[in-house]
């Protein structure tokens, strides 16, 4: 039974990390790439560049980066004299010799950094992400070589023969990057970033997106398969111990049709899932772009309002200014209580230096700021266009159109450019 037990338990673990892998592959098809500028709350993919204000130097190679691994390992070899007893049960000894590699220091260090586009930034938190990284430093050193004591530990391990080795992984500044995580608002400022979310994956990549799905690809088939060699090993070792009366090959049959019926409902059940994960972020891109739409409703005016505001002043201000240089201008010296001729340097300098209206700011502010709402606009509605083309692709590929006609899930609706004319703020400044 024990026997019994254990092939069930490997062979479920097998199952679990095969649909995994599927599972995050899925996640990388069905997520379009997404603008910095354009991320919002939820899922995202991002592709750009590793940027900091505050760069790292990585501990080996002293490297510009954002994250870094490094590693000291140390080699030892030992005689081992033992005592064992042959086939015929006498006394024998015997001398073998054992060696590896041992760990004498290591360390993991890294730092929120900024992902760059042709758009913009956006901030990520590396923290708890699947990380692929590039090798920046690898060499071979002995107690003669600077290396050896300079970036390793003073002591050596037993047995050593004074040879170490040093690795060092790290994604460096302006290197190339994927990611795919969980976008969330920041705690110190208004704007998204990339973190980790408990049950979403969280992937930094130095590799591609192409890269990145054949790896998730290969896993599942790897898992997929080493479960069922594990389910017929098992079977066939349960028949041969128990001595059962069928023949092998039907125990060997049987495990093996019992294992792929468990994984085809596995499989309907991270079909249906994804598909239901999809459809949520379908709906999420759609508020998305109400939620834009209903910011440029609202902060547009204000900002047109604010800006009128400041203009008048100047225009009210520039003009009072006028006025009272020409009456000083115009009042006789000497006639009392009207001698402000000492006034004059200063409101000369004032009205010299006023044609640089500050308003021209203002303008310049607006300006930028209805180009950027146009922008998240067109951003959130290409975002929302592109996930449900993914989701409408999704329901009619087979097999997964079979598990979405039984569970009702139906196609959503793209927007159209008269979609996005409706409710358009106008702004008008005389």
């Amino acid at each position: 039974m024990l026997f019994i037990i254990i092939g069930v338990v490997l062979a479920l673990i097998m199952l679990f990390l095969a649909f995994r892998s599927a599972r995050h592959k899925r996640l990388i098809d069905d997520t379009p790439t997404s603008r910095t500028q354009g991320v919002f709350i939820g899922m995202a993919e991002l592709k750009g560049t590793a940027e900091s204000e505050k760069p790292l130097a990585a501990y080996l190679s002293g490297l510009k980066c954002v994250y870094f691994r490094w590693q000291v390992e140390e080699e030892w070899s030992r005689t081992v004299h033992e005592t064992y007893r042959d086939s015929q049960g006498h006394t024998q000894n015997r001398t073998r010799t054992e060696s590896g590699w041992k760990t004498v220091a290591q360390n993991t260090v890294s730092v929120p950094f900024y992902l760059k586009d042709d758009t913009g930034v956006i901030r990520i938190d590396p923290h708890g992400a699947e990380i692929t990284d590039l090798q920046t430093f690898y060499r071979s050193a002995t107690p003669g070589d600077e290396l050896y004591y300079s970036k390793g530990p003073l002591t050596e391990v037993d047995n050593s023969i004074h040879r170490r080795r040093f690795r060092e992984n790290a994604i460096l500044v302006h290197a190339q990057l994927y990611v795919l995580g969980h976008a969330r608002e920041r705690q110190d400022t208004v704007a998204a970033e990339i973190s980790q979310d408990k049950g979403s994956p969280f992937i930094i990549s130095t590799k591609s997106e192409k890269q990145i799905r054949s790896n998730y690809a290969l896993q599942y088939w790897l898992f997929l398969i080493g479960g069922l060699v594990i389910t017929m090993g098992f079977a066939a070792g349960w028949h041969i111990f128990t001595h059962a009366a069928i023949p092998i090959w039907q125990s060997i049959v049987f495990s093996g049709f019992i294992y792929l019926a468990a994984g085809g409902i596995g499989w309907l059940w991270m079909v249906y899932n994804s598909l239901v994960s999809l459809r949520q972020r379908v709906t999420q891109a759609w508020s998305q772009v109400d939620v834009q739409i209903k910011r440029r409703h609202d902060f547009i005016p204000n900002l047109v309002k604010v800006v009128e505001g400041y203009r008048n002043y100047e225009k009210e201000t520039q003009q009072t200014v006028t006025e009272l240089r020409a009456q000083f201008e115009a009042t006789p010296p000497g006639v009392a209580g009207m001698d402000y001729h000492g006034l004059l340097p200063v409101l000369r300098t004032v009205v010299e230096n006023y044609p640089e209206l500050k308003s021209s700011e203002q303008y310049l502010l607006l300006q930028k700021s209805l180009v950027e709402t146009e922008q998240r606009i067109a951003l959130a509605r290409d975002y929302y266009n592109s996930i449900a083309t993914f989701y409408n692709t999704r329901l009619q590929i087979i097999p997964d159109r079979f598990v979405a006609y039984l569970s009702g899930f139906n196609p959503k609706l793209l927007f159209c450019a008269a979609d996005f004319e409706r409710a358009v703020v106008k702004v008008s400044l005389e």
